[in-house]
């Protein structure tokens, strides 16, 4: 019998068991908004409920502790406690607990992937609900919300997105549930929004969301704003988005809360920055927190991307190894459409490696429409296209066109990204039926789409990642193109696409202030010239929310650091020259802008007379070639032993012949001085060493043009400066010094990173004689060691440092790398980019005490008033090229732009 006698106090204790209950119901609600302040106090209500025997406010304790669990993500423990209060029920018999108790646990066990086991649970939760008959209609209503919620969260992460969508609405339309599940169903309904392209819907339900979340406590009000940004960066707002995704990250740590799903929308920011390597890395992170803390179904979704992102990155091994663990598991949470995502990846992958696909195209065809149908259009769009490329690979590629049309349809009406995804399609599609026109059409529209997007970024390292998108695009416009056999709208399409980040007129700091020689991301003092470490990508987010935030335009003009030039109004790129203006500027040089398009590589030559195009070797040869002689190249700066150095020496002369066979020789120009726009690995080519006579690279005609027609600079100071730790660096300036009149010298003690950007600002030729630290993976960071410490590629595009003319006598200073979507990035095209005219610079390692005589024969044709690729060639003829040391310096240095 229930004991109702009065106790000391004068209540009862069915009283007091009502009050514990009343006090632990209370700490169960806050628990999920802000576990560490209610974690203490649950502990001590469940001791008290169970000395009570007080067992309705033990059990609901016990859920309050769950709650503060699963917020940490362990789930495991959060079951365990839930499994714990449910054993409970036949003691209290209070069938409102246990409907509680239920739907708690179908969340957890969502989370944990066990999405049958959370199934049963909501079932359940309801008829407990309908039985709890003594439960006042205020509770009653507002379990039923929540659980509502919880079938809806399952549509949701099941795939479909249109069940989900209605769910939420019913919801919010109700009016019965609590503020903690309104926030929730509108947080919850902006995605699903956004990844139906509905991205201003989506925007309003967010910021709806984060307003009423802002009064709940630490978790809704971080897990809401997190959600605001990435529909911001979604909806195309970069400047706004990657600014509150580094705020979010700092209130998820403050508030003691794991990083998966955070790491996760970080890794989705950063693809659509093609921002790959960071990217992977955050997918991994969250990967591991997800498996670390046995939270599957979120798993599946960070696995998903962290495979779509290799893909991207062209590690198709990796991504299909990943795609084969997602299948399984799809498989084992009934996830119809994660499972799709994974076939998709699965058959790209695959296709990747030369696998036949062709019958893979029923099920990527079932995949996207079941996508489609559920409202998830960017997988759709990529599920349809995977399925039109694997039909092209079959007996008849005409049946491709209905996947790819779907694709381009369903593309329509998403964001720009998707746009141009669409387009692609598009333009495929129109290939294959012979559309021409059609096919150059959209391939057309996509570039300026993409053109559009890339115009809103802040740097010009983001704007060059970012033509990655539009790859395939330009090359399925040059494959029209070359059809037609017109060199001229050949050259004209090239230009399009090469190099157009590089064109961007971005904001300077001016000489003196901080900007101009600290960067945004640099290293710790204290690093010294040890060389610059991989940056995290959450210090680059925050450099990039830093540097979109300073630059993003406004109502009265861009925004720019403080003290700062401001930019010209035209900030998207130069129009290229027209024929008669390019051919003037040439003045009998001859131009040969190289191509690539369906394994082989193409020239345009433009001459005094005619343009014509020549086709030259397969891109597989020219692969082959290239790869002995980088690697002779790097044994001949330090041979080990002299039999090591006439292998090596032999190596790379065979090389340079095959070089030159395949690139040069069928243009017939020897003994023509040249200006050559290489693309992709091309970059890598010694280029000087392939040819008898002056040659200039550039990195497109348009930017060597621009370094040929821009005004002359009044300055014609010289600065000399050696960096330390090299042996020939200080000979090298004092040795060039009796050449310059007036000349400003540097030395190894004097060559502190911020004089050297203030001396060598404006100069009229720089010379810069030290220690270069490479970075491949992300080249803006590559860096030159200084007395205090080393200065990245970074610090100098964004201090607008631009001597008119520049020597670079720095390793690998001259090997900028080549992105997809014909762009390029490192010290040289950071260089011409800031209004550079002319650069010297090596492709790889460099001797240090044998490059002087080099370095003589340069500056004595500068000094004569030569273009700087005429006094290299000069200069390269007076190399004593018998040694190893004066072989690679022969070789590896290139002139760069027209000055």
């Amino acid at each position: 019998m229930t004991r109702t006698a009065p106790l000391a106090d004068g209540s009862t204790e069915q009283e007091r068991r009502d009050a514990l209950l009343i006090r632990a119901r209370a700490l169960a609600d806050r628990a999920a908004s802000d576990p560490r302040a209610v974690e203490e106090d649950a502990h001590a209500l469940v001791l008290r409920a169970r000395h009570a025997s007080a067992h309705a406010a033990h059990a609901v304790g016990l859920r309050a502790l769950a709650a503060v669990h699963r917020a940490r993500w362990e789930h495991a423990e959060a079951a365990r406690l839930l499994g714990r209060a449910l054993r409970l029920g036949p003691r209290h018999g209070d069938r409102l607990v246990d409907a509680e108790l239920l739907a708690a646990r179908a969340a957890v066990r969502h989370g944990q992937g066990r999405v049958t086991g959370a199934v049963r649970d909501v079932d359940a939760a309801l008829r407990a609900l309908a039985e709890a008959r003594d439960a006042a209609a205020g509770e009653r209503e507002r379990l039923g919300a929540y659980l509502e919620l919880q079938r809806a969260a399952l549509d949701h992460n099941a795939g479909r997105l249109r069940d989900a969508e209605a769910r939420y609405r019913r919801i919010l339309s109700s009016g019965r549930a609590s503020d903690d599940v309104t926030v929730r169903v509108a947080n919850n309904l902006a995605l699903v929004l956004a990844a139906r392209g509905r991205h201003a819907e989506a925007l309003a339900w967010s910021s709806r969301a984060v307003a009423v979340a802002s009064g709940l406590g630490p978790v809704p009000h971080v897990v809401t704003r997190q959600t605001h940004a990435w529909v911001t960066v979604h909806q195309g707002r970069l400047a706004d988005g990657l600014r509150e995704f580094a705020q979010v990250a700092d209130a998820y740590r403050a508030a003691g809360l794991p990083l998966g799903e955070h790491h996760v929308e970080v890794a989705d920011a950063m693809a659509d920055l093609r921002l790959l390597p960071e990217a992977i890395a955050a997918a991994q992170d969250a990967a591991d927190e997800h498996a670390r803390a046995g939270t599957w179904l979120m798993w599946v979704e960070a696995q998903t991307r962290l495979a779509q992102l290799h893909l991207a990155r062209g590690d198709a091994v990796r991504a299909r190894e990943l795609a084969a663990a997602l299948l399984t598991r799809s498989r084992t949470q009934r996830r119809g459409a994660w499972l799709a995502r994974a076939r998709v990846v699965d058959s790209r992958a695959r296709a990747a490696l030369g696998e036949d696909v062709a019958g893979d195209v029923a099920a990527l065809r079932r995949a996207a429409a079941g996508l489609r149908r559920h409202g998830d259009l960017a997988a759709a769009v990529d599920a349809y296209l995977a399925a039109g490329r694997a039909a092209l690979t079959g007996p008849r590629p005409v049946r491709a066109c209905a996947d790819l049309d779907a694709a381009a349809a369903a593309a329509v009406r998403g964001p720009l990204l998707l746009r141009v995804r669409g387009r692609l399609a598009a333009a495929t599609a129109a290939h294959v039926r012979g559309d021409d026109a059609r096919a150059l059409r959209e391939a057309r529209a996509g570039l300026r789409d993409l053109a559009s997007h890339r115009s809103a970024l802040p740097t010009m390292e983001l704007r060059a990642l970012a033509s990655g998108h539009g790859g395939e695009l330009g090359e399925a416009g040059l494959r029209v193109l070359l059809r037609t056999g017109d060199p001229v709208r050949v050259l004209r399409w090239m230009e399009r696409t090469r190099a157009a980040a590089l064109a961007a007129r971005l904001p300077v700091a001016p000489p003196g202030s901080d900007e101009a020689s600290t960067g945004e991301v640099r290293q710790e003092e204290e690093g010294g010239a040890a060389g610059p470490s991989p940056v995290p990508a959450q210090d680059v987010l925050r450099a990039v929310a830093r540097g979109v935030v300073r630059a993003a335009p406004t109502a009265t003009g861009p925004v720019l650091p403080a003290g700062a030039a401001e930019a010209p109004a035209d900030v998207t790129s130069t129009p290229p020259p027209a024929a008669a203006a390019l051919r003037a500027a040439l003045d009998g040089r001859v131009l040969v802008e190289l191509g690539a398009c369906d394994g082989r590589y193409v020239a345009v030559v433009v001459d005094r007379r005619r343009t014509r195009l020549v086709p030259l070797a397969a891109t597989a040869d020219v692969t082959s070639a290239l790869r002995p002689l980088v690697f002779a190249l790097r044994r001949l700066a330090d041979p080990r032993s002299a039999a090591a150095g006439a292998a090596a020496r032999a190596s790379a002369e065979l090389s340079l012949a095959r070089l030159r066979a395949l690139l040069l020789d069928p243009l017939g120009l020897a003994g023509t001085e040249l200006v050559v726009v290489p693309v992709g690995e091309l970059h890598q080519v010694p280029w000087g060493a392939l040819h008898d006579a002056p040659l200039a690279l550039a990195p497109s005609a348009t930017a060597w043009w621009a370094t040929a027609v821009a005004p002359q600079r009044p300055s014609t100071s010289v600065v000399l400066v050696a960096g330390p730790e090299l042996r020939g660096a200080r000979e090298e300036v004092e040795v060039l010094a009796r050449l310059h009149a007036d000349a400003r010298v540097l030395g190894p003690d004097a060559s502190r990173a911020r004089d050297v950007v203030l001396a060598v600002r404006d100069a009229g030729l720089a010379h810069l004689a030290c220690h270069g630290l490479p970075r491949g993976d992300n080249p803006m960071y590559s860096s030159l060691v200084l007395a205090d410490r080393a200065l990245t590629v970074q610090e100098l595009h964004a201090a607008g440092v631009a001597p008119r003319r520049l020597v670079l006598a720095s390793c690998h200073a001259g090997a900028d790398v080549a992105y997809d979507g014909d762009e390029v990035l490192g010290f040289v095209s950071a260089m011409l980019a800031r209004g550079t005219r002319g650069v010297v610079a090596s492709i790889a390692a460099v001797p240090d005490v044998e490059v002087v005589d080099l370095m003589v024969g340069l500056h004595a044709g500068l000094a004569r008033g030569e273009t700087m690729a005429r006094a290299l060639h000069a200069a390269r003829e007076g190399v004593d090229t018998s040694s190893p040391a004066g072989f690679v310096n022969w070789c590896t240095f290139g002139a760069h732009g027209a000055a």
